[in-house]
């Protein structure tokens, strides 16, 4: 274990970096149908009773605004080798062409990514300040799931479970 010295935001994220993560596509649509999403790894289960999944949002995320405008939202948790879905969605493309030519359907009147190996429909309950993040709580209105292995973010990079898992035997 290393001495501890006054942490940093480089602190911080190197600390974080050994905590493997699922990544997940967070999308909306509005009543206008607009629609997005953005590739995130910041979401919980919050609450069993009433059940509550909780998403953290960059404050400058182009799909924060979606969100709030449309008051739902999809999380759609990518399977392993997905990441060119991840990167597309953590891209600059502009938020209504995200979703052009990606597989999806609709559940729930919010889009979700066909080849997730779990996926959850929520509206919007509340958004709360977190420093330079937006924290959205949802309530549950439609979950499902199928098989499959989750893509994994570990120590700055995508990965599988078992990469986890020799990397911290190393």
């Amino acid at each position: 274990m290393t001495e501890s010295t006054p942490p940093d935001a480089a602190d911080l994220k190197q600390a974080f970096a050994r905590f493997p993560t699922g990544v997940a596509v967070i999308c909306a649509r509005d009543a206008d149908g607009n629609d997005g999403g953005m590739t995130a790894n910041a979401i919980c289960s919050l609450s069993l009773d009433p059940l509550l999944l909780l998403v953290c949002f960059e404050n400058q995320a182009r799909t924060l605004p979606l969100v709030k405008t449309a008051g739902r939202f999809s999380i759609s948790i990518l399977a392993e080798g997905a990441q060119a879905m991840a990167d597309r969605f953590a891209s600059k493309i502009a938020e209504g062409e995200k979703l052009r030519g990606v597989p999806s359907s609709e559940e729930a009147g919010v889009p979700v990514l066909d080849d997730s190996i779990a996926w959850a429909v929520c509206s919007l309950k509340e958004t709360l300040p977190g420093g330079d993040h937006t924290i959205v709580i949802g309530e549950l209105e439609a979950v499902g799931t199928s098989q499959g292995r989750p893509l994994v973010w570990f120590d700055g990079a995508y990965g599988s479970l078992s990469d986890a898992d020799d990397s911290a035997q190393a």
